[in-house]
């Protein structure tokens, strides 16, 4: 029996993922779980698996390509097996007739204006949406979806350029000068739609923040005690990061509404603690998470953490590992930040920003003294909980930190 691999939705809200590469050729054999393509979605480039044992047949796309989520663009086959009907390959074998789309105008030049220009393609709700808020005239813009529809990201594409890219025709004497148009620096579609998100969850969430310096000596002193003995078990370095999700964990056990969600109609509270962890490379920032934090020991923590950070640098992150997450967790502290405040990653409620830790002179029994301190920074969904709980949640983990 054929399966159909179609183009995954790896995430709420998603509309199209970019294929980045095939990792299999038309013909080649290949068995379940095995790595088949890298997609490409605002949050990570993500390692997509054959759903079954097979020959790979009837690539309908290729790489670059955006494409619709659910729609079909290849199918595993047995042996000697037939491909369904009316499928195409790009590779030129066993083709079908289907025409392809026709492309849509890069701008209404007709007598029957705007109007008649914007109903020639389909226009996803998203799209629709993003043109309106942003005060985009439907009608200039060329779809890139099935049949030409257009997409989110073509008009976030047309907001990140400017206001002209590709395909969208500007009005007479409005054009950009040379020079301007140089300096426009093209987005990935990782960093643009991160940047769509972050505007969302700017926009849309009432943030607060409470700061709290806390004397890091013990967390100093806890890698250095118990680091010899994870990289010897484990085989990687013991980090300020992976002790700070223990604690960060064990706070949150005691405070289920900073582990929640806003629903829109309410909070959701989650039964399962998973941290996720700010990672940078180089087309952004991702976000992996660590399932089940509170559950886990160190070395197991540490290790996760690794292999997240190794994959996500490499683009081979799994579509487990970029969803779920419950809790945020964003450590500048290696670039000698000492303070910041995050966005929220929506819908989670609340997000951790993390500064270095630094030599400061600080009082210790009414004397001066000097101590390693670092700050840190919780940034609140309004919506979900108050300033109260929020400092709670601090002095718990504090308490975790100082007893790590």
């Amino acid at each position: 029996m054929a399966h159909s691999i179609v183009m995954p939705a790896l995430e709420m809200a998603q509309e199209t993922g970019k294929l980045l590469s095939w990792r299999k050729k038309e013909g080649d054999a290949i068995a379940k779980g095995e790595p088949l393509l890298d997609v490409e979605t605002d949050k990570a480039v993500v390692e997509i698996e054959a759903p079954a044992d097979g020959i790979l047949a009837g690539i309908k796309a290729q790489a670059g390509d955006v494409i619709p989520v659910g729609q079909t663009i290849a199918w595993i086959v047995n042996p000697g097996e037939k491909l369904p009907e009316e499928v195409t390959s790009v590779s030129g074998r066993r083709m079908d007739s289907k025409p392809a789309p026709a492309a849509v105008p890069a701008a209404n030049t007709s007598a029957a204006g705007p109007a008649a220009a914007a109903a020639s393609a389909r226009i996803s709700p998203k799209a629709r949406r993003l043109a309106r808020e942003h005060g985009i005239d439907l009608s200039r813009v060329r779809g890139t979806g099935g049949e030409g529809e257009i997409l989110a990201e073509d008009i976030l594409a047309l907001v990140a350029s400017g206001g002209s890219p590709a395909g969208v025709a500007r009005p007479a004497g409005t054009e950009k000068p040379q020079a301007e148009a140089r300096a426009t620096q093209t987005l990935t579609q990782v960093a643009r739609l991160m940047a769509e998100r972050t505007t969302q969850s700017w926009t849309t969430a009432p943030h607060f923040f409470v700061s709290r310096d806390i004397d890091a000596g013990a967390l100093l002193a806890a890698r250095e005690k118990l680091g010899p003995a994870i990289a010897k078990e484990r085989g990687v370095k013991l980090s300020h990061t992976d002790l700070l999700v223990a604690a960060v964990a064990r706070a949150l056990e005691k405070h289920p509404l900073v582990n929640a969600s806003w629903a829109g109609d309410g909070i959701r509270l989650h039964p399962e603690i998973n941290v996720g962890l700010a990672m940078a490379v180089e087309s952004g920032v991702v976000t992996a998470a660590i399932p089940g934090a509170n559950t886990k020991k160190l070395g197991e923590i540490a290790a996760m953490r690794h292999d997240l950070t190794e994959r996500a640098r490499a683009g081979k992150l799994r579509p487990a590992d970029i969803t779920g997450a419950t809790f945020t967790i964003s450590n500048l502290g290696m670039y000698n930040v000492d303070a910041f405040t995050a966005i929220i990653v929506a819908p989670q409620a609340a997000i951790l920003a993390v500064g270095r830790i630094a030599d400061r002179v600080v009082p210790v029994d009414g004397k001066p003294e000097i101590r390693p301190m670092m700050r840190l920074t919780l940034s609140c969904d309004h919506r979900v909980f108050d300033g109260a709980r929020a400092a709670l949640f601090l002095n718990d983990l504090a308490a975790a930190i100082l007893e790590p």
